[in-house]
């Protein structure tokens, strides 16, 4: 089966060295989204989907807009792919794309569809707290991830999973159900599924303001937050940005979820029942823990923290470098 191949980030990679080593596929080309300069020393830098494709000599296309690309459109007419095969790739394809392929144009969606439509699926699913999402592969249509459904994995979701742990995960059973997928498609034994329109959830694009925290919701609420948008969230401390990468909520419901060794850790911490604060409050400074902040409801464990110009660093390093003090306020 010859397969053109659009995808552009690490989300994408496995699925493309998964058709590359298997014996019934043949990658033609790859089109992912041009180089972009990244923070450390400005330079241009190619996507991850790139760098395989370089390392396999494909070619490799990227245009800035793919549907207005007149070289990008022959190009990928003149091959005549038996199917397009779309992982995050960043833009949406016309009409006109959709319809070269002989077969289809399949898409490998990071949720269970219809809900999590759109780009940012594995984060909003973090931050609204769900137990369980997924992979579904889908048949193309000008909608955003609208087209009618062909398989679908699911995969339990930790309390301590965050958006980086989980696409990792989801990349790998991503690649394994897009072949899958096309061995079935092709064999004419997988029947297309339409999605429920009523049934759609919207996982829109995630804006700056999405990282800041606000100490006045509860600790679950700022728990998922953090790990759904990892590892960009912030708040201040002593009038400068800190990062917060990594927490647990210490509510009795959360903590039979934790790893034994954490949970071993948290039973050490002092008994905080008849402790009142405010949100944004350290109620706690717990050794060879580290600091534990009152919020809307319930207290968070700082477990990592990323200060301004220095590297993540563990909640009691912080606390030691800081000489961080109960009833100090963060975010105020």
């Amino acid at each position: 089966m010859k397969v053109v191949f659009f995808g552009t980030p690490q989300f994408a990679a496995p699925t493309l060295e998964k058709l590359l080593y298997h014996p019934d596929f043949e990658v033609l080309a790859v089109v992912t989204q041009p180089d972009k300069r990244r923070e450390r020393g400005n330079k241009l830098t190619p996507s991850p989907v790139k760098t395989v494709a370089n390392a396999h000599n494909l070619p490799v296309w990227q245009p800035e807009r793919v549907k207005k690309d007149a070289e990008t459109l022959i190009q990928l007419q003149q091959l005549d792919a038996d199917v397009f095969v779309v992982v995050a790739y960043g833009q949406i394809l016309s009409k006109k794309i959709l319809k070269m392929p002989k077969l289809a144009c399949i898409n490998v969606h990071g949720s269970i569809l219809p809900q999590y439509r759109g780009a940012a699926p594995i984060q909003w699913c973090l931050y609204n707290g769900e137990k369980e999402t997924g992979i579904t592969t889908m048949l193309m249509d000008v909608g955003m991830d609208t087209g009618d459904m062909l398989l679908k994995a699911t995969t339990p979701i930790k309390l301590l999973d965050n958006a980086q742990i989980l696409a990792d995960q989801l990349a790998v059973i991503g690649a394994d159900l897009l072949v899958e997928t096309l061995l079935k498609l092709e064999l004419q034994e997988i029947q297309p599924i339409p999605q429920d329109n009523s049934l759609a959830t919207y996982a829109s694009l995630i804006q700056k303001d999405d990282y800041n925290l606000d100490w006045s919701k509860s600790a679950i609420e700022l728990h998922n937050q953090i790990r759904g948008f990892y590892p960009n969230c912030i708040t201040t401390f002593r009038n400068q940005q800190l990062k917060i990468t990594a927490t647990v909520p210490l509510d009795a419901a959360y903590i039979q979820e934790l790893p034994e060794q954490l949970q071993d850790k948290i039973h050490k911490i002092p008994d905080l029942s008849t402790v009142s604060a405010q949100p944004g409050e350290v109620v706690s400074i717990a050794k060879g823990i580290g600091a534990i902040v009152q919020t809307g409801e319930g207290f968070l464990w700082l477990r990592e923290v990323q200060l301004t110009g220095k590297r993540p660093q563990s909640g009691w390093d912080f606390v030691n470098g800081t000489h961080l003090t109960v009833g100090e306020v963060i975010g105020h």
